[in-house]
């Protein structure tokens, strides 16, 4: 899929945003990407989706947005996403959230719960009380070089990722490509913005429907995770999938299809 994107200004912060899928979708989905991860990676899983409209974005400091000047917080993404989609004309969403981009998504349904119809959340966690993954893995996957060294990012990928990575070169080979990470100081902030962040205290308050998916071979954020996000959100359903923290892509029309299945269920459970 050919994903054209645009520049949009909201607070003096430029962002990188694109629209892709039928114009006369009934549904939009808002995307929130893994920490570094610039929008040219989501082609693999956007391709699958047949009912639904994706809005992505690169967050300040990666892909085509520029690196802001100070640091943000999870909270000052979500304001101006909620601007963003007013300047796109687009009301009531459904808010999927990748590994650091489920943070995002989690503070976008709490700020803006009355714009969102459904939560999806993706290998990731409650943030501070989360339980960590292995920490060789951890120290690996904070450096910015596994965005910027394309042999660097193949050589520890297995270890990263788990999973069908290993028997996926090509797909893992292809992401590479895909990344347009921003600089190191784009990217330290991507991590301050989740440094102290948890949405343990405040889960319960969204109501919205939420579908949780978490990886049974992710080394990066453990399956257990998945069971802490349920036992908070009152209106949440957990699945594994048998893969690791790459499930993503490694079995995108799989998740696609899923994720627009609990999409539509809930589109016709509100009619």
């Amino acid at each position: 899929m050919e994903i054209k994107s645009q520049i949009m200004t909201v607070a003096g912060q430029d962002w990188n945003v694109a629209v892709v899928g039928p114009e006369d979708a009934d549904r939009t989905l808002l995307l929130c990407n893994g920490i570094g991860a610039s929008l040219d990676t989501i082609g693999p899983i956007a391709d699958h989706f047949s009912r639904t409209r994706l809005i992505a974005f690169d967050v300040p400091g990666v892909g085509g947005s520029p690196t802001p000047w100070s640091p943000y917080r999870l909270s000052n993404l979500t304001r101006m996403l909620n601007e963003i989609l007013d300047r796109l004309g687009v009301g009531m969403v459904d808010v999927f959230g990748v590994s650091w981009g489920g943070a995002l998504a989690q503070q976008f349904a709490h700020d803006f719960q009355k714009r969102c119809h459904t939560l999806t959340l993706a290998a990731t966690g409650a943030g501070l009380v989360m339980v960590p993954g292995n920490i060789n893995v951890l120290r690996k996957m904070v450096t910015h070089k596994r965005y910027t060294d394309p042999d660097y990012m193949l050589n520890v990928a297995t270890e990263l990722y788990g999973g069908e990575v290993e028997f996926n070169q090509e797909m893992l080979k292809n992401h590479t490509r895909a990344m347009k990470a921003g600089d190191k100081r784009g990217y330290l902030y991507q991590l301050l913005a989740g440094l102290g962040w948890t949405s343990y205290l405040w889960l319960p308050r969204i109501k919205i429907p939420t579908l949780v998916l978490m990886g049974t071979d992710d080394p990066i954020v453990p399956p257990v995770n998945g069971k802490i996000l349920t036992s908070r959100l009152p209106n949440a359903k957990l699945e594994m999938v048998e893969c690791g923290h790459m499930f993503v892509l490694t079995q995108a029309e799989a998740v696609a299809d899923r994720i627009e299945a609990f999409i539509h269920e809930e589109a016709m459970a509100e009619a």
